[in-house]
């Protein structure tokens, strides 16, 4: 979708983007790409009962909403807003003169109408040089951020050649989406924006980097 000041690539059925056979992943509902031009951006508008992250790929994003919450979120840092029973903010480029590329993702809450909540963080990219660090999680373990849902926000990043494992428990599913950079799992070239969804599996998989640029991959633990 491009709208002049936005252009808008979509995983899952999205405003004028319908595809019944991807609706969401279990509670995962969407994760759109978007780059906002300078001086662009998202005017005040509504949600209710969806947790929201945004992770800023380059540029600065900022953020205002209805409860006295605001934030510029840059690379490296990741934004929580819980919709709770209902939120009202905003979204726009933080720079006069540089775009904004950055992932905004929805995930369906396990509960209903809880009070609205958020809380972005830094996380050190070169702490997950090479190994998962754990980015969103039920509990806010290893310093993640806590959301109200059974899901676990992992991410590395991975060099040419470089590899982990991706162990994979069969009661669970799990969508690996390449933010940037190249990968490969398991002898499968994957680009970015490319994703894999993963259901009904075990075992252990190898992820590696491909290519000159630096994979920045995010997976998502989610239940089945």
């Amino acid at each position: 979708m491009s709208a002049g000041w936005l252009k808008s690539q979509h995983t899952f059925s999205f405003g004028h983007y319908y595809d019944p056979e991807w609706m969401g992943f279990g509670p995962l509902r969407v994760i759109n790409e978007d780059r906002v031009a300078p001086r662009g951006g998202f005017p005040p508008h509504r949600h209710a009962n969806m947790e929201i992250l945004s992770y800023v790929l380059s540029g600065a994003l900022a953020h205002r909403d209805d409860t006295g919450s605001e934030g510029v979120l840059r690379p490296g840092e990741l934004q929580w807003m819980s919709a709770g029973h209902g939120i009202e903010h905003s979204e726009f480029n933080a720079s006069e003169s540089e775009p904004v590329h950055f992932l905004q993702i929805w995930i369906q809450p396990d509960r209903l109408n809880a009070a609205p909540g958020y809380e972005q963080r830094a996380f050190d990219p070169e702490a997950r040089r090479g190994r998962w660090a754990t980015l969103a999680s039920p509990d806010g373990a290893d310093g993640s951020l806590a959301i109200r849902q059974q899901a676990f926000l992992r991410g590395v990043r991975l060099g040419d050649g470089e590899s982990v494992d991706l162990v994979l428990d069969p009661a669970r599913r799990y969508w690996l989406h390449v933010a940037q950079g190249g990968a490969v799992l398991d002898g499968r070239a994957l680009s970015a924006g490319d994703a894999l969804g993963l259901v009904d599996e075990g075992g252990t998989r190898s992820l590696s980097g491909r290519g000159a640029e630096i994979a920045d991959v995010l997976l998502f633990d989610l239940p089945a």
